[in-house]
């Protein structure tokens, strides 16, 4: 057996050893900055491959920077941090690989960056013990190795759980326009849900609203066993998408040491922005309303990370920004078509103080089948149809022409009314167990 200061070493010890002790010997390999042109600089006199870091020359340090594009020009690199003093000339050092992150148990309570650095002032996670390393780009489990959803999960949100019921595994959107309350709904989601840990990633968010969604809606007993991402708006366009791609190996990790895992990302339509900068930069053509066609090569790439596998589940609870109120928009159509139901929120029920805004007629779940008891289905297609009668002759009955009698649903609607209301609103600090749901949903129903 070989030996190292007199002690003996196994194999693997001795093959780290030669490795290391070649990179330490290995000539030192460096490029120069050639241009720097908005948000991308061009590297010359230097070999890496697409999604490789780079590290260059500045006047604070360190400039971490990712490869873009390659072509016989140079490499086309896009900034994870600010540009400022940056010149031409500046030398560049490729670090071989992708971006890495520490995941592990120990990342239960941390806020992190974009990056997966913690920016909550605990101790630096190189020196915390139990956390591996590990490559940010992972591979969604495959088709036929994927459990079927076939569990509720419960999200404490009474609409939610009886008209969109979740599956553990399964990936829902939550879509509306801006001021609607999304962010407000997944607050309640985290403090609500039944999951064994949570990932939350704030990608985009204004810097004002992070602290306020840790300390308020969030809460200490809800950081405990949460992990948060957070890229605000200001960031570069690299680390606002890297937050994605980190806060999704996190919740892999925890899924593959066989947990139930929460995946919220808030928001979806902002990742697909940061893309669309970062392609544009990148020399891609604009597509439809200026996405270049990287963002809908990008969209299932991410979303199908989530999901069930063989040994854990991930649900994933997407916000997405759709423009104008508009859920035919580009990503809020992309994104319905990749995920497993979505949640409409409307303005009108927002602006009516009613919350959540959660309008269950045009919200579905595709896995309510697999997940609910024939006699839950009944209750709540009873309690659709209800709504959806009363929706109809709602202008009659305001004005006082409609006839009772004319609409069986619509007379027990219309009767039921108050407390279907009070069922559909919640505080936020109001949680509902899943089984407490069905329980009143079928008091209601069936009076």
């Amino acid at each position: 057996m070989s030996t190292l200061a007199g002690r003996p070493i196994g194999a693997t010890s001795l093959d780290a050893f030669r490795g290391r002790a070649l990179a330490a010997v290995r000539p030192l390999a460096l490029g120069r900055v050639e241009e720097l042109l908005g948000l991308q600089l061009r590297v010359t006199g230097l070999r890496a491959g697409v999604g490789d870091l780079v590290e260059i020359e500045a006047p604070y340090g360190v400039l971490l920077a990712e490869v873009a594009a390659s072509s016989t020009a140079g490499l086309v690199c896009l900034p994870l941090g600010r540009t400022a003093g940056v010149q031409v000339g500046a030398a560049v050092r490729s670090t071989g690989g992708p971006l890495t992150v520490r995941v592990g148990e120990a990342l239960r309570g941390r806020v992190l960056d974009g990056l997966g650095r913690p920016v909550d002032g605990g101790p630096d996670l190189e020196l915390v013990d139990g956390l591996e390393l590990v490559e940010v780009d992972g591979v969604a489990p495959d088709a036929l190795s994927r459990p079927r959803i076939d569990t509720q999960l419960g999200l404490g949100v009474r609409a939610l759980d009886a008209l969109v019921p979740c599956g553990r595994g399964q990936r829902l959107g939550i879509m509306a326009g801006s001021g609607v309350g999304k962010s407000s709904l997944l607050s309640m989601i985290a403090r609500g849900t039944d999951a064994e840990i949570s990932v939350i990633a704030l990608v985009g968010e204004r810097g004002r609203e992070v602290r306020e969604f840790i300390e308020n809606d969030l809460g200490p007993e809800g950081l405990a066993r949460s992990v948060v991402v957070v890229a605000t708006s200001d960031a570069p366009p690299v680390e606002r998408l890297r937050a994605a791609f980190v806060a999704t190996r996190i919740a892999e990790w925890f899924r593959d040491a066989g947990r139930q895992v929460v995946l919220m990302m808030d928001s979806l339509t902002r990742v697909a922005m940061a893309q669309r900068e970062i392609g544009l930069s990148a020399g891609e053509p604009p597509a439809t309303r200026g996405y270049p066609p990287s963002v809908f090569a990008l969209l299932p790439r991410l979303l199908e990370r989530a999901g069930t596998s063989p040994s854990g589940s991930i649900t994933g609870l997407y916000t997405v920004l759709v423009e104008g109120d508009d859920l035919q928009d580009p990503i809020g159509d992309t994104a319905r078509s990749i995920l497993d139901g979505h949640i409409v929120l409307t303005r009108r029920l927002a602006t009516a103080g009613h919350f959540p805004s959660i309008d269950v007629l045009e919200s579905i779940s595709r896995v309510t089948g697999a997940v609910t008891t024939p006699e839950q289905r009944g209750d709540a297609t009873l309690l659709r149809r209800m709504l959806a009668a009363h929706r109809s002759v709602k202008e009659l009955v305001e004005i006082g022409a409609y006839v009772p009698g004319t609409e069986p649903d619509a007379d027990a609607a219309i009767a039921r009314m108050p407390r279907i209301e009070a069922f559909l609103r919640q505080d936020m600090d109001d949680q509902t167990p899943a089984a407490d749901t069905w329980q009143l949903l079928r008091g209601l129903v069936s009076a």
